[in-house]
């Protein structure tokens, strides 16, 4: 069995019950090295053995996986954030599949709900926004043209963008483009979660500078959207003038 686990944003007590047993009861573990936190790896056994995922291309973690079962071992495909979100997962599945290698997968705490908790935020205020877009700005690897971040812009909605933190000023051109003012409340969270986090709140234009002077050049999440503003309107769930399933109003 393999299992693909959700490693969490960076915190190593922030990974789920499950994922942390499976990682105890490991035969083998393959890790995301270049986010994943390696504490997490102190609850692996003794004699588990570990292997980096940055230093290998797809074949050889198939490779390694491949032994591993034909062995008898278990294994554990540890991924940064949860699997589902920039994971690369799918393609991995889908070579388990044509070799018949059963997997699972154990989902996690995403980096994207760890910078909310650094920025004591709710991305979904009542009047202001109730969708949040997840993305990134296209680089070396491209991104489909009609979710281009002009066109996801449009919205106004609050947006959560990974992968950009290196291409600030092309980011913030391309949001004011699609239809953020430059004053849009904004800011850089690095490293959420983990110890050495850091919040750096500024607005949409200010995003390239902002970046520059606290010398974060990757691993941040960057939040825009008027979420982060003080102007909302309080929601009916603990209105009690509002009634519900479980509550009377009250005149």
């Amino acid at each position: 069995m393999v299992d693909f686990v959700g490693a969490g944003c960076g915190a190593p007590d922030l990974i789920t019950l499950r994922g942390k047993r499976l990682i105890e009861n490991a035969d083998v573990i393959i890790y995301a090295g270049s986010l994943v936190n390696p504490d997490l790896l102190a609850y692996a056994r003794k004699d588990c053995e570990i292997y980096n995922s940055a230093l290998m291309h797809l074949d050889e973690v198939i490779d390694v996986i491949k032994k591993a079962d034909a062995n008898g071992r278990s294994v554990v495909r540890l991924h940064t954030g949860d699997p589902s979100i920039y994971g690369a997962i799918r393609e991995q599945m889908d070579r388990l599949d044509e070799v018949n290698i059963p997997y699972r997968v154990t989902p996690g705490v995403s980096s994207f709900c760890g910078a909310a908790a650094a920025l004591r935020a709710e991305y979904t205020l009542p009047d202001v926004s109730q969708t949040v877009i997840l993305t990134r700005l296209a680089g070396r690897t491209p991104v489909p043209e009609k979710e281009s971040i002009e066109s996801l812009a449009t919205h106004n909605a609050t947006m959560v963008i990974f992968l950009s933190a290196g291409m600030l000023e092309e980011l913030s051109q391309r949001l004011i483009q699609g239809g953020y003012s430059g004053d849009t409340p904004a800011a850089i969270v690095y490293k959420a979660t983990w110890a050495d986090e850091k919040v750096v709140r500024c607005t949409v234009a200010e995003l390239h500078e902002a970046a520059k002077k606290n010398g974060i050049t990757k691993t941040a999440l960057i939040t825009v959207g008027n979420f982060l503003g003080n102007d909302y309107e309080y929601s009916k769930l603990y209105d009690k003038t509002f009634e519900t399933e479980f509550r009377k109003a009250e005149k």
